[in-house]
């Protein structure tokens, strides 16, 4: 087994990314974005593409830097420490995954303009209240080589700002089946597709897309007609292995806010760090985020040695991390007393994206249900 570790190169993106974090884009950074309704700040991304972030899984020769799993989600986890908003996870990893592992015939010059930063996807999958891409249901009517695709669309991260979709829809088959399904890669300003904002808690951009009669060729089709699944599930895997990375980053910042609150908040003359009570809270998110830290790691080895069976990996992880942060928004507020439940306090972001973040792509529910399915349960 492969140490997880960081080795030097990892180690040397993590303090870049750190550095270059802290100084511009900080937890106040995100009140901003927040209050302006942008969903992120398009400069800063265009600079983190600059420096190789948003090409961390394109090759090379799309003009990417091609340093894996484990170093997307290194980048994630710096991201969470201090509620980047960006287009990371569901461009950089999610599309670029995709369009690398079954591409279409625009796939090379979508990896390199996703390199560049210069284009950015949504990922239009989820249509009821909970994540479940088998059951599709919106149709992919065939005519020839040519599709029009019916239906709707919700909880479409960077639904808002997106320059293309990917989008799964149902040509054959009923709702429910695996089999039928034909994932396709068109444009987000295409004629027939209609988008409506989303107000999340976590400020980011959502939105609900509605799709009348959107034409699509066969040039649109990523994979293969049909084997829509096939084409996307290693993309999620790795979005969603990128998303429990995000969301340990965030438990740590969380805890790091509380911890040093802690240290400066006193009553009855003392500072509430020296409580017995609260000391073993602290210890006990500081224990679970080092084991879940361990799990993310471990994820992001095995999707860079052997892709196609991560998944077991991955859900561990992304359960993990989505009770982790729960645990530490939740000990984070509630140690900070009424002053963590104001707006104008930063702790009740993380909360928030806590929130949001451990339904996307799966909540604990679903995920420990494939671990147990993977474990023979």
């Amino acid at each position: 087994m492969e140490s997880l570790l960081l080795n030097e190169d990892e180690t040397m993106l993590r303090d870049s990314t750190r550095g270059f974090l802290d100084a511009n884009a900080p937890v106040k950074a995100f009140r901003k974005v927040r209050d302006e309704g942008t969903g992120f700040d398009k400069g800063l991304w265009r600079e983190m593409a600059q420096m190789g972030w948003a090409g961390v899984l394109v090759g090379e020769d799309h003009g990417g830097v091609d340093m894996g799993h484990r170093a997307a989600g290194i980048i994630a986890e710096e991201m969470g420490q201090t509620l980047v908003a960006s287009p990371f996870i569901s461009t950089a990893v999610i599309a670029a995954t995709a369009l690398r592992n079954a591409a279409n015939a625009r796939a090379g010059e979508s990896l390199s303009a996703i390199a560049e930063g210069n284009l950015i996807y949504a990922l239009a999958i989820d249509e009821g209240a909970k994540f479940a891409p088998e059951r599709t249901a919106m149709e992919a009517a065939q005519n020839g080589n040519a599709f029009k695709l019916s239906g709707k669309k919700g909880f479409v991260a960077e639904g808002r700002n997106a320059d293309r979709v990917l989008v799964l829809a149902r040509s054959g088959g009923a709702a429910g089946e695996a089999e039928g399904l034909t994932l396709f890669d068109i444009d987000a300003d295409r004629a027939g597709l209609s988008r409506e904002a989303i107000n999340t808690v976590d400020g980011r951009d959502f939105a609900a897309l509605s799709f009348d009669g959107v034409e699509a060729t066969g040039d649109d089709v990523v994979g293969e007609v049909g084997g829509g699944l096939a084409a996307l599930n290693g993309a999620l895997r790795a979005g969603q292995a990128a998303l429990a990375a995000e969301l340990t980053g965030l438990s740590s910042g969380s805890f790091a806010m509380t911890a040093s609150y802690l240290k400066e908040r006193k009553q009855f003359d003392k500072l509430i760090g020296t409580f017995q009570a609260l000391q073993h809270r602290a210890a006990h998110m500081w224990s679970e985020i080092e084991v879940t830290a361990s799990a993310i790691a471990n994820a992001g080895r095995v999707l860079d040695a052997n892709f196609d069976e991560a998944e077991l990996a991955v859900s561990l992880a992304k359960a993990r991390a989505t009770e982790t942060a729960k645990l530490c928004v939740i000990e984070g507020v509630q140690m900070h007393g009424g002053i963590g439940m104001t707006d104008e306090f930063d702790m009740g972001f993380f909360m928030k994206r806590a929130r949001v973040g451990t339904e996307w792509l799966g909540d604990y529910g679903y995920h420990a249900a494939r671990v147990a399915a993977a474990r023979g349960f």
